[in-house]
């Protein structure tokens, strides 16, 4: 049975959608491989680390009729980026074996049994369906993703709070030395929602979510859908289900600074390219850098446990108190690297007080950054 046949850009783009969560090495060795269904003319691809399942369907060509295998996801993808963009490939199926062609060249895989596939058992009580656009989610995702822990103990660390109300979508991620909240405000009003969603969740979500474009499908809306312990999402074709993080997450608002005596507003490539200059000479360990706000100035330096050091300086419209503080310069550089404005700004008390940054024309984005001992 030719399972597909069409040019290698349709296929290849099908099953990158879907291989994302594919970890090559795995204890079940299934889940190395691509869920492949076909139902008459329509191919089903499905994914899953028995935590997070993606599934898209796709019109691929091949004959008519039902049919199910699973064959290695990386493998087929690795084939697929070695040909031609524009050459026609076909998918056979033979016994346990699938045949993949393209011009002169082919490749037969071994196969599992779409039988022995683990899918994830779906909650059987979702709550009501609503929709964001795409854009919106993405660039909510892009402005705090990189606040998120990493293997953190505490596990409600390693996600982002997803909080829905009313217009308002807030998201929220900390890993304990620094916090972003991003939060925009929607055309509709949608049910109340607060939950976790996971890490890897959160970064197979920025890598499949379109920020608009000229296909239809990118600025088609997310449409999002809860359970107890597992969301559902569908857009551009595909269906997403994941496992939420069970926990408390912080209290973010006690977190965030309600007032500060200083502020200064500078430009953000400016200071991030001095920073990045500052962050070449810091301690492997700790990365930090000394900031020195004075009257028309800012002043930022770095040290090592060679006794080497760096110096830059930046001219500031700032008139207040001298103000000395240290920062992980690793902290300010991942949030300058994530904005696209031309203006920062930087509220702050006194030195041993967190640092409230802010983008002037966006009140939705706060990021707080803890002081370090120099």
């Amino acid at each position: 049975m030719i399972v597909l046949k069409a040019t290698q850009d349709k296929v290849l783009g099908a099953l990158q959608a879907v291989a994302g969560i594919v970890e090559r090495r795995h204890t079940l060795p299934v889940l190395a491989n691509v869920l492949i269904r076909k139902h008459g003319g329509q191919l089903e691809l499905t994914t899953s680390d028995l935590e997070i399942q993606v599934r898209t369907t796709a019109e691929l060509g091949g004959d008519e009729g039902d049919f199910s295998t699973t064959v290695g996801a990386r493998k087929l993808i690795d084939i697929l980026r070695s040909m031609p963009a524009d050459q026609t490939v076909s998918l056979t199926a033979n016994a346990s074996k699938l045949t993949l062609q393209g011009g002169k060249s082919r490749f037969t895989l071994q196969t599992l049994p779409a039988d022995d596939f683990p899918l994830v058992q779906e909650a059987a009580d979702f709550g009501p369906a609503f929709a964001v656009p795409q854009k919106t989610l993405k660039h909510l995702i892009n402005q705090v993703h990189f606040s998120m822990a990493v293997h953190d103990i505490r596990y409600y660390l390693n996600g982002i709070l997803f909080v829905a109300e009313g217009k308002s979508l807030t998201l929220v991620a900390t890993d304990g030395h620094r916090l972003a909240l991003a939060q925009a405000e929607l055309e509709t009003e949608i049910p109340k929602q607060e939950v976790i969603l996971p890490r890897k969740t959160v970064l197979e979500l920025m890598r499949l979510l379109k920020d608009g474009g000229k296909d239809a499908a990118d600025e088609q809306p997310i449409e999002m859908r809860f359970a107890g312990n597992q969301a559902k999402f569908s857009f551009s074709g595909m269906e997403f289900v994941t496992k939420l993080v069970e926990g408390k997450f912080p209290d973010y608002n006690r977190v965030i600074p309600k007032s500060h005596k200083f502020n200064v507003t500078l430009g953000r490539l400016q200071l991030l390219a001095s920073l990045q200059r500052a962050a070449i000479l810091t301690s492997e360990k700790f990365k930090a850098v000394r900031l020195s706000f004075e009257p028309g100035q800012l002043s930022i330096v770095s040290s090592n446990a060679e006794q080497e050091d760096a110096r830059e300086e930046i001219d500031i419209d700032y008139a207040g108190d001298l103000i000395e503080t240290g920062f992980n310069v690793t902290y300010l550089m991942d949030v300058l690297q994530n904005m696209s404005q031309e203006m920062v700004s930087i509220d702050l008390n006194d030195s041993s007080a967190s640092a409230l940054i802010t983008i002037p024309e966006q009140t939705g984005f706060k990021y707080v950054v803890m002081p370090m001992r120099i």
